[in-house]
């Protein structure tokens, strides 16, 4: 995953265009509706995105290459959440673990 998808740079570019590119099929462009609060903790940072698509093209869960042109090219693992009348909505988790502090490094250390 790209260290570009921080909570404060898709922050940024809510309500913004992405594009996935997959099979012989066009373009599909999804637009970045949601962003959850992060949780944070000692060890990990969590949250979640949503994007909304168009009602024609389903796409089932996977990993699917994006492109945007400010975060620039990744690969998301987006899963289907809801549906309306005119939209699909997809869902993509971020879960961060944060290096070890010294204090648990050097315990983990002593115990082996």
């Amino acid at each position: 995953m790209s260290e570009n998808l921080t909570h404060a740079a898709l922050t940024e570019n809510l309500n913004t265009k992405f594009v996935i590119r997959y099979g012989d099929a066009d373009a599909l462009e999804l637009e970045l509706t949601e962003i959850s609060k992060p949780t944070v903790t000692r060890r990990q940072e969590f949250f979640s995105i949503i994007f909304r698509g168009p009602r024609d093209r389903f796409l089932p869960q996977g990993t699917y290459h994006m492109e945007h042109d400010k975060l620039g090219q990744f690969d998301l693992f987006l899963v289907p959440v809801e549906q309306d009348q005119n939209s699909y909505y997809y869902q993509a988790v971020f879960n961060r673990l944060y290096p070890s502090p010294p204090d648990d490094a050097a315990r983990a250390t002593e115990q082996n």
